[in-house]
């Protein structure tokens, strides 16, 4: 076997990791701040209908605002205040949810 040969496969990886790498990148390039609102507010709303207060839930209860331990931070619930209903979502550049604060100001896990 010709020697080569046996360097196909590393550069299959290699070829792989730079696909993934490159893919991963265009994601996080093009989501725009309003498709991650409109995507976390249908998620509030079923994140109310699953917890049974989708009551007078609202895709405008959300709002975003810039974080300093995540991308975005959209915050969802209704006016005035009340914390037994109110979700926030910390969310990656790429548009992962990093992490959730459910009511009451409870971490929840994913």
């Amino acid at each position: 076997m010709p020697r080569w040969l046996w360097f196909v496969p590393l550069a299959l990886l290699v070829a792989l990791a730079a696909l993934v790498g490159w893919h991963w990148g265009w994601i996080a390039a093009n989501v725009t701040e309003t498709q991650v609102i409109e995507a976390y507010a249908q998620r509030y709303l079923a994140d109310r209908a699953a917890a049974g207060t989708s009551n007078g839930a609202q895709r405008s209860d959300c709002r975003a605002r810039p974080s300093e331990r995540a991308w975005l931070v959209v915050i969802c619930g209704p006016q005035p205040h009340d914390a037994a209903r109110h979700y926030t979502y910390y969310v990656a550049r790429d548009g992962r949810l990093q992490f959730l604060v459910g009511p009451d100001g409870t971490p929840v896990e994913e």
